[in-house]
């Protein structure tokens, strides 16, 4: 009698995908690909370019679309156009780009246009150090743009997560309607590590209602839906106030209050399941480190030697930077004597902190273009103990 029917290679190796040594930029770029990213526009900037030269060559293979752009500026149009045409957009660049695209940002969240941007920071301002590493974006990724407005903000620690940030960052712009970014690091960007290009996490995809205003709805907290041109529609989008179907109402202040009001309660209205933090050995911590992005990954490393040398510390990593994770910084001050927050800048999220706990915190930048060693970091504490 036969035994039960095998499953063939293919399928076994769709189920547990066989791990891969990979630079995180290309992990990106593989991330987007799964997501379901079928247009890319971009203009090269170091140090983010790896991910824009494995997608041009990747995305013609699949039929899907390439723009190498005269630059950031134009690079951010496209991407907006194309996914008004029905593409999942996505571009990649370091801070003098993401600088140069914050008026089109704001043309996006107004609009309610999902798309994904990279952000893979560098150490600034202006050119910088255009191959060094830094983490002075974070401020920039909420206000750069003028007006009120709260895209969605991904910090990722390491090659995976710069693959599964990705494509959440296009699951959740897809799912809101908004910009949203993957705010990395050269030394994530840079870095290569083992990691699994894992093919069972669920893709969103656009919701469409033929006829339907496509740019509001009774219920704020539900996203409307998003036809594409060419789709039969009455479609207007303008970067003016407008109402429900696209109508620009420029001299309506009940119209432009609606239209803020219901595109922030959109995304704060889901906080929530939006906002990621991840807690290290905080159950008995006196002193805790509050990090994100690649400083994290030394912060829980100095957090083991600070525990050796019996000094009770802790780690909250922000895996979210916008929204920001102000109830959990909130209740950790409330069981911490103090906290600690470096930063590959001078204290752009430790002014938050402060804003939202009431414990003593303790801001240590550094900007010299290097990463926060683990032994660094240790010190930082051991003073503030």
């Amino acid at each position: 009698m036969a035994g039960p029917k095998k499953k063939n290679d293919q399928e076994t190796k769709a189920e547990a995908p066989a791990p891969r040594y990979m630079l995180g930029n290309h992990a990106a770029a593989e991330g987007a690909l799964y997501a379901g990213v079928d247009f890319y526009a971009g203009y090269p900037i170091t140090p983010s370019s790896e991910i824009m030269e494995f997608l041009a060559a990747e995305l013609p293979r699949r039929g899907s679309v390439f723009v190498q752009m005269e630059d950031e500026i134009g690079s951010i149009s496209a991407v907006i156009g194309a996914s008004w045409a029905g593409a999942k957009a996505i571009t990649a660049t370091s801070g003098p780009g993401f600088s140069l695209m914050q008026e089109a940002i704001g043309y996006a969240w107004f609009t309610e246009t999902p798309i994904v941007i990279i952000d893979v920071q560098r150490a600034g301002p202006c050119t910088g150090q255009a191959t060094r590493v830094g983490g002075g974006d974070v401020m920039q990724a909420r206000y750069g743009s003028h007006g009120d407005l709260c895209p969605v903000a991904l910090s990722p620690w390491s090659v995976q997560e710069l693959y599964d940030c990705t494509i959440k960052a296009v699951n959740l712009s897809e799912r809101l309607r908004v910009p949203a970014f993957v705010l990395t690091e050269e030394a994530v960007g840079h870095l290569r590590e083992s990691i699994t290009l894992h093919r069972n996490i669920p893709i969103e995809r656009r919701r469409k209602d033929p006829g339907k205003p496509p740019f509001g709805s009774d219920d704020p907290l539900v996203t409307p839906p998003m036809p594409a041109f060419g789709e039969g529609e009455r479609l207007l989008v303008t970067g003016s106030t407008h109402d429900e179907m696209g109508f620009r109402r420029v001299d309506h202040p009940k119209v432009h209050e609606k239209l803020v009001g219901r595109l922030l309660a959109k995304v704060m209205g889901r906080r929530d399941e939006i906002v990621e933090v991840e807690r290290h050995l905080l159950d008995d911590a006196e002193i805790a480190i509050v990090a994100y992005g690649f400083t994290a990954r030394c912060a829980l490393a100095s957090v083991r030697r600070l525990r050796a040398d019996g000094i009770k510390a802790g780690l909250l990593r922000l895996k979210t930077l916008w929204p920001f994770a102000d109830r959990e910084i909130s209740d950790l001050g409330k069981t911490v004597k103090r906290i600690v927050v470096p930063e590959m800048n001078q204290g752009q999220v430790a002014g938050l902190v402060r804003q939202h706990t009431p414990c003593d915190v303790l801001a240590r930048g550094q900007t010299n273009g290097e990463v926060i060693s683990p032994r660094t970091l240790a010190a930082w504490v051991k003073e503030a103990s």
